[in-house]
């Protein structure tokens, strides 16, 4: 009892005088401005604190949003990956702890030295043994530190993966609602222009114009046929991107009508610059990347000492099954094992880790640079979107006018039917610019989102 007593003193005494050697971790110090220099709000306050079912209020997207939360497999894999990490954490944890195990055994060796003396040597034994290293330099806790910051990373990486998938799934909804309006601009310039082949037609056959008039007609609505294949391909081509974002097999997706009443605040609380820092999950992501790659270098560092491995073995062991329970046995070892020459390989290692840990250090002010430019970016189209959408609307309201007027005139014989033409094209193209702005302004906002890190 008092070797015991002693023994587990020692362990105490070395566990508790251990030291962690190595650079301890500090937090990169990132001189950011002020703002965001937007006319955007810029506050405490930021619209990445709004859930995304706040942001995007049509119920049909709501669902997809919501399939894809469940059912996307990229967002599976990244759930099964942390599961994964948490079991590799779990074991840089058990690392710090003894070992316990047990064996039982019975064997029976035959001997025969001189080859004149033969004889059984059998042997019955039940052990507990336990093993521990002990951590005298910081190398289990370095390696314990790691594999938390690696899971840490995992989450935010995973988080980061949803914020991402949200605002796919966002643009791609506004995308096809927004090619559904296109399709619909077509579908109805077709049905003016086959009524203008039929007036050319009229007026030619009653000699009031030449057949030029006439076949520039059906060609301007040939012409205008040739758009109808490649929005219906474009349509079926975003129909599967969004059932591939949400999981499923390519389907038809249930879309709300195209509406001109988007409404944009004349602006919006985007917080400050330091709230981006705290609330991007891949600026966390980057962070305990840092973290894992300052552990690593710690490990490195401290694997250049002696290792101390603590080993007890105790219980029965009798060559006679009779006297098996009056043969207790006990085993002590102290084992110290260090690198002694290995040509500068330990060494060398720690170099590779102190530039691998350089590394993640720009990496991370280079993800917060990214952050930064991809919000300052989100409010510039923010800031620009609503007078793009005016100068269209401008636009469409003078060319219908322009065209009505133009098609007035050929009736009346004041204008040729080229000019009709150009008023025609003017309309159709300014119509297809106005849909463009109104997709844009719809999009501005699903980007603006995610560049201040909302939807988690």
């Amino acid at each position: 009892m008092k070797r015991i007593i002693i023994i587990t003193a020692a362990i105490i005494s070395l566990t508790l005088g251990s030291c962690k050697l190595g650079h301890k971790y500090v937090k990169p110090s990132i001189d950011m401005p002020q703002s965001f220099a937007g006319n955007a709000d810029t506050d405490s306050f930021n619209i990445s604190g709004l859930k995304w079912w706040e942001i995007y209020s049509d119920t049909l997207l709501q669902n997809l949003i919501r399939k894809t939360l469940v059912h996307n497999k990229d967002l599976l894999i990244s759930e099964a990956r942390i599961k994964e990490l948490a079991a590799m954490k779990r074991i840089s944890v058990a690392d710090l702890l003894p070992s316990i195990g047990g064996n039982a055994y019975m064997q029976n060796e035959g001997l025969d030295y001189g080859g004149d003396n033969y004889k059984n040597d059998p042997e019955i034994g039940l052990k507990l043994s336990v093993s521990w290293e002990i951590d005298l330099w910081g190398n289990l806790r370095w390696n314990k530190e790691r594999s938390i910051a690696q899971l840490r990373g995992g989450i935010e990486a995973h988080r980061a993966l949803q914020i991402s998938l949200i605002a796919q799934v966002a643009q791609a909804y506004f995308e096809l609602v927004a090619l559904d309006h296109e399709y619909s601009i077509v579908t109805r310039t077709l049905q003016a222009r086959r009524e203008a082949v039929r007036i050319a037609r009229l007026r030619y056959e009653g000699g009031l114009t030449a057949e030029t008039s006439y076949l520039q007609a059906q060609t301007e609505l040939a012409r205008t046929a040739t758009y109808l294949p490649s929005i219906q391909r474009n349509i079926s081509l975003k129909e599967n991107e969004i059932s591939l974002l949400t999981g499923e097999y390519p389907n038809a997706i249930q879309r709300a009508a195209f509406t001109d009443d988007v409404e944009l605040p004349s602006g919006v609380p985007v917080g400050l610059p330091s709230t981006m820092l705290q609330r991007r999950p891949d600026i966390r992501q980057a962070e305990q990347q840092l973290i894992a790659a300052n552990a690593e270098m710690g490990m490195a560092y401290t694997n250049r000492f002696p290792r101390l491995t603590l080993t007890a073995q105790g219980g029965l062991e009798s060559d006679e099954f009779k006297n098996f329970l009056k043969s207790p046995m006990h085993f002590l070892s102290a084992g110290l094992l260090g690198p002694v020459f290995d040509m500068g390989r330990r060494q060398a290692q720690y170099r590779a880790k102190q530039a691998a840990y350089e590394q993640a250090c720009y990496r991370y002010e280079n993800v917060v640079l990214g952050a930064f430019t991809d919000v300052r970016n989100a409010l510039v189209t923010f800031n620009k979107v609503q007078d793009i959408y005016l100068a269209w609307k401008k636009l469409e309201n003078s060319s219908k006018a322009t065209m009505e007027l133009a098609q007035l005139q050929y009736i009346n014989g004041v204008v040729g039917y080229i000019d009709v033409l150009d008023a025609q094209r003017n309309y159709f193209d300014a119509q297809i610019g106005l849909s463009n702005a109104l997709r844009n302004k719809r999009l501005c906002m699903v980007q603006l989102y995610k560049s201040l890190g909302g939807g988690w």
